[in-house]
């Protein structure tokens, strides 16, 4: 059989194993090759002293932190585009010229295209359009994804390399049932929803208002352990958020992932697929290079 191969395409150290965690583990104990875009180095997480001592700096800290989690979850490479972390939407560091949210589009965008076409994945994650919580850098990495899965099969996009366009493109999903609780449980505590977080600038509302149909809903039950094991890399940046639930009561609550698909574009806004590689088919060449 060729390899299924999928390419998560999102923007900070940590973002790979607090959200996709228990998917990745998944895919990989399938066999699947899952390859990693992480946009930035994250300096401008939080970071308590402690966590430190041995790096010169915070952006060292998280990518050591990204190695861990890669190797505890399995990945297949993971690609460091580099960027400045931009920080939260309207803060100072988000003006910076190096950072993600400033980087020229197109740029960023022939970047993407050009790992497509070097891992040549069936299908792409990467956030939905609101960043999942409307975090710049998640906003910027999501829409130089969106625009490279079409570019990649372009002849006309030249990166010397050969066009390859992925087959499915997903957008990671919330579950909105499970927000609304959320805000419910803050509301009746005395808590405001609309600033969450250990620096309180994460609007619960404006995550829920911006939740995108679910159609595609992939069981991670049994794979709650390895993606513990692998956000337990990211020490540096689990501290000061909310405690996590026992495991059992996860498994119990949240035995699935939901994805939004993109592309080929669903006939309704309803669950239909149970695996992100449902329908996928392998290429001429691909079967080629396998024989």
């Amino acid at each position: 059989m060729a390899t299924r191969r999928l390419l998560i395409s999102y923007a900070h150290p940590d973002d790979e194993s607090f959200g996709l965690g228990g998917l990745i583990a998944r895919y990989v104990a399938e066999g699947v090759e899952v390859y990693l875009i992480c946009a930035t180095n994250g300096e401008c997480g939080t970071v308590s002293p402690e966590h430190l001592n041995g790096y010169s700096s915070v952006a060292e800290l998280r990518l050591a932190e990204l190695d861990c989690a890669a190797e505890k979850l399995g990945l297949k490479r993971v690609y460091k585009l580099g960027y400045r972390d931009s920080g939260m939407m309207g803060s100072e560091t988000s003006l910076h010229p190096d950072c993600l949210w400033q980087a020229d589009q197109a740029e960023v965008t022939r970047r993407v295209v050009e790992v497509m076409r070097e891992v040549r994945p069936q299908v792409v994650i990467t956030f939905n359009r609101y960043g999942g919580y409307g975090h710049p850098d998640h906003i910027a990495i999501q829409r130089a994804t969106t625009t490279a899965f079409s570019a990649a099969g372009s002849p006309e996009y030249d990166t010397g390399q050969e066009p390859y366009r992925p087959q499915k493109l997903y957008y990671s999903g919330i579950d909105s049932g499970f927000l609304r609780f959320a805000i419910t449980i803050m509301k009746l505590r005395g808590k405001d929803p609309r600033r969450l977080g250990r620096n309180a600038d994460i609007d619960l509302q404006a995550v829920l208002d911006n939740v995108e149909p679910v159609h595609a809903r992939v069981r991670v039950r049994d794979y709650y352990e390895a993606w513990d094991e692998a956000s337990n890399c990211h020490a540096s940046q689990l501290g000061g958020g909310a405690p996590r639930l026992p495991l059992f009561l996860r498994k119990l609550l949240s035995p699935y992932q939901g994805f939004t698909r993109v592309f080929p574009a669903p006939p309704a806004n309803r669950v239909d697929e149970y695996d992100l590689f449902a329908g996928v088919t392998a290429d001429e060449a691909e079967l080629d290079r396998v024989r």
